[in-house]
This record gives structure tokens, sequence and C-alpha cells, in this order.
């Protein structure tokens, strides 16, 4: 056996190894338990706490931005409940301009508007430090929020141990492309075995952006930081939501994930935006993870398992994939180990997910594993090589295709007056549709200079 076939064969060997333990592990705390947490049994027949809902817009699609705040102004939420919209600095005001005169009567909407782009870290810390609500709800744009999701997000929040709360994402244009419904099946494999078995043990490692509630007093503890986020000198400007959520970890709170709070999100439809969001997150992951190094000695052994898997386990990968390549192109001798290996393990993982699941679609998830080597792991490695560019890669507006009127569906029961019921017990969330009024709300804030330093 030559060195290449060796190399490969041992590397994957390794990480069919850590992978099996880990995703068995992951598994196994991701299951479901009788166990009610604290924050479950709290009654909610007192005093709710007051929400503040933060949504930080940049060229935004009008009918997108118009389903989110529709979704929101939905909720079944009996305590009071604030939302601050912050445009950063757009250029297309004219064309939201009629989804914000949509809200002008409403009491619980304002408006902040932005003088120039300042990123949507600082769009949220401008909302944040301007209210006043016990808890703070960062909501994306382009999602649109299940009519009960700031009820059962709150409901976990009545553990003060608790600093922050996500709920399960979904693709909201799931349909739309084969690529999306990769990324639906990715998203739920993320939050259904990753973040619910970090929950286990309370410190789910990233409140992902587009639905992740915090407590403001634990918040306000850590603004500073979160503002000024460096890396080698360089402001870092994207991964806000994971960094967030080891500042909280850092700070002594838990974070947690709430399965039922479903929120539906815009995905990329093409490969190229896909990759580019891909190697935002790597960046991100890589930066925070030193961070997250620090903690570990406080927290369950299993997150220890779990940073080791997710970090060690694409290096194996690689190298096997690699070894396995340029033995086939150099010796044209077929890897047949490694392909074995990586075959079987795929067929495992998706037939779990889709027995747990209980949809056959997630079989097709087999497919990520081919985008998996030959996409993904190159970006990782180009996100490692290039840590200190802070550059967003994406800053237009997500399209939606050209219909006079579209619905968006959350793959979940949801109650409240929007609701309505749908096949196969799904449930229509809100129609986005252009809307058109010809009056300019007066309930705007302007400001030109909302971060020191700007």
């Amino acid at each position: 056996m030559n060195l290449l076939a060796t190399t490969s064969t041992v590397a994957i060997s390794l990480y069919a190894l850590l992978s099996t333990f880990y995703r068995s592990a992951q598994v196994l705390y991701a299951l479901p338990t009788n166990v009610s947490s604290a924050s479950d049994d709290v009654a909610v027949s007192g005093a709710l706490p007051s929400v503040d809902v933060m949504v930080p817009c940049f060229n935004e699609d009008p009918r997108t931005l118009s389903a989110c705040l529709r979704s929101i102004a939905s909720q079944d939420y009996a305590g009071k409940l604030q939302v601050y919209v912050v445009d950063d600095g757009s250029g297309n005001l004219d064309a939201v301009a009629p989804v914000h005169d949509a809200y002008a009567d409403d009491p619980r909407f304002s408006f902040i508007l932005l003088g120039k782009n300042v990123g949507k870290r600082k769009a949220q810390i401008a909302a944040i430090r301007g209210s006043a609500g016990d808890l703070v709800l960062n909501v994306d744009s382009d999602t649109i929020l299940a009519a009960d999701v700031v009820t059962k997000l709150a409901r976990k929040m009545q553990d003060p141990a608790i600093g922050a709360a996500m709920g399960q994402l979904t693709a909201s244009n799931r349909n739309d492309t084969w690529l999306t419904r990769l990324i639906d099946m990715e998203y739920w494999l993320a939050c259904n075995e990753e973040r619910a078995a970090q929950a286990r043990f309370g410190a789910v490692m990233c409140c992902c952006g587009p639905c992740a509630m915090y407590r403001r007093s634990a918040l306000l503890l850590l603004l500073d930081q979160y503002e000024t986020q460096f890396f080698r000198g360089k402001p870092s400007d994207f991964g806000e939501d994971r960094h967030l959520t080891i500042l909280m970890l850092k700070a002594g709170f838990q974070t947690e994930y709430v399965p039922d709070a479903v929120a539906a999100t815009v995905v990329p439809d093409r490969l190229g935006p896909y990759l580019r969001q891909q190697l935002r997150w790597a960046r991100s992951t890589f930066r925070d993870t030193f961070l997250a190094l620090r903690l570990l000695p406080e927290l369950d052994r299993y997150l220890t398992l779990d940073v080791v898997g997710q970090n060690l386990g694409p290096l194996l990968l690689a190298l096997s994939s690699i070894a396995a390549l340029a033995q086939l192109a150099l010796t044209a001798t077929v890897p047949w180990w490694t392909g074995l290996i990586i075959a079987s393990m795929t067929v495992v993982r998706c037939s779990v997910a889709a027995f747990r699941a209980r949809e056959l679609r997630f079989l097709g998830f087999s497919l990520h594993t081919l985008i998996n080597i030959f996409l993904l792991l190159p970006v990782k490695a180009y996100a490692l090589c290039t840590l200190s560019n802070s550059d967003w890669l994406s800053r237009e507006s997500a399209k939606l295709p050209n219909e006079s009127e579209r619905q968006v569906v959350i793959p979940n029961p949801i109650a409240g007056p929007r609701a309505a019921d749908a096949k196969g017990g799904s449930v229509i969330a809100g129609s986005i549709r252009p809307t058109d009024h010809s009056r300019r709300s007066s309930r705007f804030v302007t400001s030109n200079s909302i971060c020191s330093g700007e």
C-alpha cells in the first residue's frame, strides 16, 4: 500500500471512529426527555415580562419585510410587546416606505432610520440602547415567526439563570430549488441534533440570529464587549449571534433551545450566495472557537467532544479526501475503503435523521456529503487561512420571485389570529404581497450618529 493510500485509510478510519462516537452521543442527548426545566414549570398567570423585538434591515425586499413585520404584529403574546425596526442606511427607503406606513398607527411599532450603513450589529445596539423591555428578541428582516414564538421563548426565559434562548429555524423558501431543500434539512439537523444536544447541558454554542431572545440585564453587561469585538486588531462585523452567545456563556448564563418556537427564514437558492454565507460563518466559527475553548473546563465533557468533533472531524475528512483523490489521479487505483466508509456513514446518518423526523426526504440529504467534500471543506480551509478578512461578502437584499403573492409555510401548528390550517398540519404564516399606502408615517427616528466612533 502506497503512502497516499495509507494516509487516506488512516485518516478516514480515525474520522469514522470520532464521528461515530460524536454523532451517537449527539443523537442520544438530542432525544427529548420527560424532565421539564425550571422555566417550564413557572406559572404563567403572573405578570409577564415585557419584550422588545429588534428588526435590523438593509435593502430588504419590501414583500419580505412586510411578511416579517406581519408575523410579529400577529404574535399572541399577552405581555407588553414593542417592536423596533432599524433601517441600516438602506438605499430602497422609497420602496419600503409603504411597509413602514402600514404600522404607522400601531403604537407597538417604532422605526429608526440610520443615516448610513453601520452594520447589523450596531443597528441592533442602536435599538437596544433606546428600549427598555425585560427581554430582547432579535429577528432578521427576512424571517417569519410562528404566532406563539414570543410566548414560548419568554416562558423559557422565566428561569433567571438563562441569558439567551433560540427557536427552531426552517427555510421559508424550502421548495424553491434543490439547494433550498438541502439547506432546510441542514437547518433541521443543526437545530434538532446539534443545538438540542447542547441544550441538554444549558450551553447552546450559537443562538442563531434569525430568532434569538436575550435577557436585557445580562445583555447590558455585555453590550460594550459585543459592540467592540476585534480580531487581530480589526473590527469583526459578522458572526454577531455566535459571539454574543459565547459572551453569555462566559458571563455564567445558560443558553437554551426551544424546538417548538418555529421561525422560517429565507435561505440562499444558488450556490454562489450559499458559499459566501458559509465562508462568513466559517470565519466566525473559527474566531469564536478560540473563545469557547476557555469555557470548556467549566462545561460538561460532552461540549468538549462537540467542539472536537466539529473542528477535528472536518480536518480528518479533508485529509482523507485529498489523499484519496491524489491516489486516484496519480496511481489510477480506486480508494475503495475511503469511499465505502464515507458512503456508509452518510447512509446511516440520513437514515437516522429520516427516522427521527419521520420524513423520507432526509434520505436525499446524502447529496450534501458531496457538497461538503468538494465545496464546503475547501471553503472552510480558505476561511481558516483568511481569518483576518472581515468583508461581509453579501450585503444585498434577499430576492423573492416576482409573484404578486407568495405564501410561506411554517411546518408546525401555529395558534393566532393570522393562522390558517393547511394540508399536512402545516400552517400559513401569512401572505407576502405588495402594499400600497399613500402617506408616510410620522413615527420615525432619524439618527446619523448612533454609535461612538461613527
